[in-house]
This record gives structure tokens, C-alpha cells and sequence, in this order.
């Protein structure tokens, strides 16, 4: 009797273990079917049903459990392949004066995405293309030095290279754009030379047309290379400080090359000398009289040079600021420029290229 009371508990408990196995959503795996033993002497066993789920038809020789909706199913066998595209991008590294940092390693470099640092997988010294713009001042206070600033601006631009681009672009009273952006060196040079100078010097409005129109349509590496006295007298839309601010939200840098004609402003007026401006008196109608009689051409309005001490002091500084806040320098034209030239190509033209696998 005992027997049989055993007997009957553990076939009980077989059902209930089966029951439960069969009430599970197991995860399907992917497994290798073993090589089937051929018996010829053996009959047939009988196979055990497949499992149907919902709707599934009987004439069905198998079937996959579904998921309950909005289930994910994850295989264990699965294999994801995801691919990963090399990310290059070009950094150019100044020292606190502008200028190209040479000799660097990859390991001076440290590259973050989301916070996680990345390995970085290539690294070489690269060379690039540029554009750049050449903006000459053709006011009455720069014409006693034309010549020289359009012989330095065809200098420039024999130091570029085939693949390297110019606009050149001549302001006084007005703006003007002598070429469209070539790397044609014959037609550069003609159109430095069509610069000849006029009235006045809109110096701030030439900046802001070259910052919100030309800059603006140029892709790349990009500069401007500005020959000027820094003096401005005729401006009318914009200024000293909304041209700095403006500067300061640009990609591009500024070399301004500063030609101080305050001596040949200070002979055209009559040879009077500073700090005073032509008598200096704080009177307009005396300084007219004082500029007749000293001989000196004087314009009512906006249409005069700079011939003081404190404009000429402005402008130096105006220059010196653009450059800084754009990442250029600002160069004396009294000193040699060859090397100035050569050092603001190489500047523009060299960078590192950086490439990472993103983890």
C-alpha cells in the first residue's frame, strides 16, 4: 500500500513539473540538430507533437512562440553587426601670437565624445587650400603709398600656392570688389592694380561687408589680409566697436598690414605737425582758414583723411584689436613682409588631421 501511495505522489509531482515547463516563455536559441542514428531494425518512434501557438494550423510541421505584445525577444545566438565610420577633422593649433605650433605628437592630443575619452586611431600634418581676401585702402591718406601697397599685395599672393584662392576687394568712400574669388595669378595681379585711390576711407563699412557678405559665402580655411593706415573718416553703417564684436563671431582670421602715413598727412596739410590737427584751435571755421592759408587740402564732410595725432592712434589700435580677437597678427609695413607673407600663408595652410573610430 505504501508502494502505491509513493507510487501516485510522484507521478504528481512529474505532471506538475511538466505543466509548468509548459506554462513558460522560454528563449529560443539557436543549437546544432544532432546526426540522426538510422536504425533499419527498430521501428519508428513516435514524435513528439510540435508546439502551436493562437491561431497556428496543425498542418503546420512547426511554429515559433510569439511574444506577448510590446515583448522584446532577444536571441542569445543572435549576432549584430554595427558599422563604424572613421572620423577625421582638421585642427590648426597658434601660439598666443598666431602663429602655427609645429611638431606636435598624438599623444598632445586628447579627443572627448559625450564625456568618453576616444582612442585616437590616425594622426598626420596636413595641408589645405585657403581663400583669402585681400582688402586694399585706396583713401587720400594711403595714395602717397600705393604703389608700395600694391607691390606687397602682388607679393602676397606669389606666395600662395596653385590650389590657394584670393578676392581682391578695394575700399575709400566706397567698396569695391576688383575680383571675384580665382586662383588665376594674372588676374589677381590686374585687378591690384586697377586699385587706385579715391575720397575719403570707410574703413568700418568695408570690414563689415567683408564679415557679413564675403566671409559668409566662403567655405574652408579663410582670412583677410588688410593693407591700410587704420584711419577711418567716412563710415556710415558701422563703427569701431560693432565691427570688433562682430569679428569676434567669425571663422576667419585678420592680418592687417599697417602703413603709418601720419608724416606725409602731416606735409600735405601745410607741414604742420602734431599732436594738433591744422591750428588745432577746437574751431571749425579757423581750422578751414588755417588749412587755406597753410596750403592744405581741406574737405567739409566725411570726405577728409585723417591727419591727427589721436586718428592715427585709433587706428593703430583698431587694427591691432581686429587682429587679436579674429587669431591673426597685425604686421608694420616698415618691416619685412616678404616674411610676414610667408608666415601667414603657412599659418593658413597647415593643420593636423585627427581621426577616431567612435566608441
Amino acid at each position: 500500500m505504501k508502494k502505491i501511495v509513493v507510487a501516485l505522489m510522484g507521478l504528481c509531482l512529474l505532471s506538475f513539473s511538466v505543466l509548468a515547463q509548459a506554462g513558460r516563455a522560454t528563449r529560443p536559441r539557436v543549437v546544432t540538430a544532432p546526426t540522426p542514428q538510422v536504425d533499419s531494425s527498430s521501428e519508428p518512434k513516435a514524435k513528439r507533437p510540435p508546439v502551436m501557438t493562437g491561431d497556428t494550423k496543425a498542418s503546420k510541421p512547426t511554429a515559433t512562440p510569439t511574444a506577448p505584445a510590446g515583448e522584446v525577444v532577444e536571441e542569445d545566438d543572435e549576432v549584430i553587426k554595427v558599422e563604424t565610420n572613421l572620423v577625421t577633422f582638421p585642427v590648426s593649433v597658434l601660439d598666443r601670437d598666431g602663429r602655427f605650433i609645429t611638431g606636435l605628437r598624438k599623444e598632445d592630443f586628447q579627443i572627448f565624445e559625450n564625456g568618453v575619452e576616444q582612442q585616437i586611431d590616425s594622426f598626420a600634418t596636413v595641408e589645405q587650400p585657403f581663400t583669402v581676401i585681400l582688402m586694399i585702402d585706396v583713401s587720400p591718406s594711403t595714395a602717397f603709398r600705393i604703389d608700395e601697397i600694391q607691390d606687397a599685395a602682388i607679393a602676397f599672393v606669389d606666395q600662395l600656392r596653385r590650389d590657394d584662392k584670393v578676392i581682391v576687394i578695394s575700399f575709400d568712400e566706397k567698396i569695391r570688389v576688383l575680383s571675384q574669388v580665382t586662383n588665376n595669378r594674372s588676374v589677381l595681379q590686374n585687378a591690384i592694380r586697377r586699385a587706385q585711390f579715391g575720397d575719403g576711407t570707410s574703413l568700418y563699412d568695408a570690414v563689415d561687408n567683408v564679415i557679413n557678405r564675403e566671409l559668409s559665402r566662403i567655405e574652408g580655411r579663410k582670412a583677410v589680409v588688410l593693407f591700410t593706415d587704420g584711419v577711418d573718416t567716412t563710415s556710415r553703417r558701422a563703427n569701431y566697436q560693432s565691427t570688433v564684436r562682430a569679428i569676434e563671431e567669425i571663422d576667419a582670421l585678420f592680418y592687417p598690414i599697417r602703413y603709418d602715413t601720419s608724416v606725409e598727412m602731416a606735409n600735405r596739410n601745410g607741414g604742420i605737425n602734431y599732436p594738433q590737427r591744422r591750428g588745432g584751435s577746437g574751431n571749425i571755421v579757423a581750422d578751414i582758414l588755417g588749412g587755406i592759408l597753410g596750403g592744405g587740402n581741406v574737405q567739409i564732410g566725411g570726405g577728409s583723411a585723417g591727419s591727427s595725432r589721436s586718428e592715427y592712434e585709433t587706428g593703430r589700435k583698431y587694427l591691432e584689436e581686429i587682429a587679436r580677437n579674429s587669431g591673426g597678427r597685425k604686421f608694420e609695413a616698415n618691416n619685412d613682409l616678404t616674411a610676414a607673407f610667408s608666415g601667414i600663408a603657412e599659418e593658413l595652410r597647415r593643420q593636423y588631421s585627427i581621426g577616431y573610430y567612435p566608441e
